[in-house]
């Protein structure tokens, strides 16, 4: 049984930083993509980043781009979330998905295991 496992969320001012993680178990790790997405109230939820198998290639949305960084270890099962520079409209609750395959993957449908989230709140 596949499980993710974010942590690391919480509450910081405008500019902060917060380092996410998340540790996967009941899959090869090193096999897949993986990817962080987030969810504000009442708005959909949305593709923040992407890291291949080999931690190699990344990917980010346009919004996050020069703030944010993927990184994984596959020693570890893990992957990070580093965000800098926060502001109050990434506020959301974020999760870590497994990616169905390789490649860089940015939609939804292309994960098939989803971690519970975490919340991140950025004051202004």
């Amino acid at each position: 049984q596949v499980q993710l496992v974010e942590s690391g969320g919480g509450l910081v001012q405008a500019g902060g930083s917060l380092r996410l993680s998340c540790a996967a178990s009941g899959r090869t790790f090193s096999t897949y993509a993986m990817g962080w997405f987030r969810q504000a109230p009442g708005k959909e939820r949305e593709f923040v980043a992407t890291i291949t198998w080999s931690g190699v290639t990344t990917y980010y949305a346009d919004s996050v781009k020069g703030r944010f960084t993927i990184s994984r270890d596959n020693a570890k099962s893990t992957v990070y979330l580093q965000m800098n520079s926060l502001k109050p409209e990434d506020t959301a609750v974020y999760y870590c998905a497994i990616a169905k395959g390789r490649g860089v993957p940015r939609r939804k449908y292309e994960y098939d295991y989803w971690g519970q989230g975490t919340q991140v709140t950025v004051s202004s």
